[in-house]
């Protein structure tokens, strides 16, 4: 971690992501988008910052048996999979094993969706400037399932940002992206929280406490 600048917490890291984001030219369309549960606490102050609306997309980590650190895929709401093969033929993963950490991910997604959302609707991606944001992209596994959900929702333009990456994965996923934008880059990145001082999970309370703060804002939009 030898010249490694880290940052003291997420919202440290979402106003520093903010004062870059901030100098780009965003039409009325913009829209931050945040990948549950982490990146919701980046995207907050960026949305604040920015005065545009802020939204969530849920995803899950599909971890190794064993090494629930090591993501061999993603889900993303809609029904979205992202599976690394190589990582699974690597591991030697048989097909019911995968299928079963699958099915436990989605249930854990679905029980989030429900707490979440509690039957509202999302703010429309369609035609926005879209902003995905996490706290940090390793393998790029559910920064990989996010933009799949999101293109596929026809957005008019697609950026990543985030505070910190590995440089291996941001070399990948800018051809699937208009922009791609990380404070930090690594070559040997393991672990997102090595770039945090303070790195706690955020709970779903945090979660539903930023949505209600968020929606009290001057920068929401009307879009019903």
């Amino acid at each position: 971690m030898t010249n490694v600048k880290r940052f003291t917490d997420r919202d440290e890291a979402g106003k520093l992501l903010a004062e870059h984001l901030s100098k780009e030219v965003l039409g009325k369309d913009a829209l931050v988008l945040a990948l549950t549960r982490g990146g919701v606490a980046v995207a907050q102050p960026v949305s604040e910052k920015l005065r545009v609306p802020l939204d969530l997309l849920i995803v899950r980590k599909l971890g190794a048996p064993g090494q629930p650190e090591l993501a061999i895929g993603a889900l993303a709401s809609g029904g979205f999979i992202f599976l690394n093969q190589y990582l699974v033929e690597k591991l030697d993963l048989a097909p019911q094993v995968v299928e079963k950490i699958k099915s436990q991910e989605m249930v854990e997604l679905k029980r989030r969706e429900h707490l979440y959302f509690q039957g509202e609707r999302h703010i429309p991606w369609q035609a926005k400037d879209v902003i995905l944001i996490d706290d940090g992209i390793a393998t790029g596994a559910t920064m990989e399932v996010a933009i799949r959900a999101v293109k596929a929702a026809q957005p008019k333009t697609l950026t990543v940002a985030v505070p910190v990456a590995a440089l291996e994965a941001v070399e990948r996923l800018h051809r699937s992206v208009d922009h791609i934008f990380a404070l930090q880059t690594s070559n040997n990145l393991v672990s997102v929280s090595e770039y945090y001082e303070h790195f706690p999970q955020i709970t779903d309370q945090d979660v539903l406490d930023i949505l209600a703060k968020s929606r009290k804002g001057t920068y929401v939009h009307d879009y019903s």
